[in-house]
């Protein structure tokens, strides 16, 4: 735990010069610790209603203020309505959001974390581009490299450093509904390209205003449900979780992707956030 906060402050503190992480960490209360770990999806602090106006901010002030300052909240994900903005109101977000963060004690930055798959298709007028399983069908890594920096720039020029991506499972249950997302079957090309888009993604330095930090996903086993259902058991037997499904998120590791997403079903009757 302590390893990974320490991780998770040091990564949002950049942009704010030097900081003695090690001070700062110590100074924590365990509530904000346990804040600090919390992820909340947009629609916790967002408007009642539906969204009719895009230049209108969508944030409810007094709900966001709450989170970040009595609950000490870490990060926050996913699109106000689950609608695609308008880039200058998905700036109008991120600044309020921060905003708030510079009025607490510790001004540890919200970390925002988006699904930027096939593009940044949460940001109007952004480029989409094929899934993956059709990106894997070319075989071009080049390719897939060039499109996950298009991707990073128009993310992070919204003031979204973090994209949930790649999908790094191996796509071996042909009826699971999420199939599109991987990038086949093969351990070996589902690690290439995976390996290709973070590259892409981050370059070699992440505090470069037009890179993302990448989330390899979803550790582990998630893309083999026994039912073909998403998010329900899988049934795998350990040399085939080590020769098939992991050494793609190793290889994605050794990329250097500085975050992964935990399976949130279980696998042989392990949850995934237990095991």
């Amino acid at each position: 735990m302590y390893f990974f906060l320490v991780g998770l402050i040091l990564s949002c503190c950049l942009a704010n010069g030097a900081v003695d992480i090690n001070k700062l960490f110590e100074s924590m209360t365990i509530e904000e610790k346990c804040g600090q770990m919390t992820q909340i999806n947009f629609d916790v602090a967002q408007k009642s209603g539906d969204q009719t106006n895009y230049d209108d901010n969508p944030i409810n002030i007094t709900i966001l203020e709450y989170a970040i300052k009595q609950k000490h909240v870490g990060s926050i994900l996913n699109a106000p309505y689950n609608l695609a903005q308008k880039s200058s109101n998905w700036q109008q977000v991120i600044k309020t959001i921060q905003d708030v963060v510079q009025e607490t004690d510790k001004k540890i930055p919200i970390i925002y974390g988006i699904d930027s798959i096939h593009g940044a298709h949460y940001i109007q007028e952004s480029v989409l581009f094929p899934q993956a399983i059709s990106l894997a069908g070319s075989f071009n890594l080049e390719m897939t490299k060039k499109i996950a920096e298009i991707i990073s720039i128009e993310t992070r020029a919204v003031g979204i450093p973090w994209n949930f991506n790649p999908v790094l499972d191996v796509g071996r249950q042909p009826v699971w509904p999420r199939l599109f997302e991987t990038y086949g079957e093969d351990p070996y090309l589902v690690g290439k390209m995976g390996e290709a888009f973070i590259k892409g993604s981050q370059g070699n330095d992440l505090k470069n205003r037009t890179k993302v930090a990448t989330c390899l996903k979803h550790y582990v086993g998630y893309s083999l449900p026994f039912n073909g259902k998403d998010r329900t058991p899988a049934f795998i037997p350990e040399n085939m979780l080590r020769d098939v499904f992991l050494p793609p998120f190793e290889k994605g590791v050794l990329a250097g992707s500085p975050t992964v997403m935990v399976n949130s079903g279980e696998v042989n009757g392990i949850p995934g956030h237990a095991n």
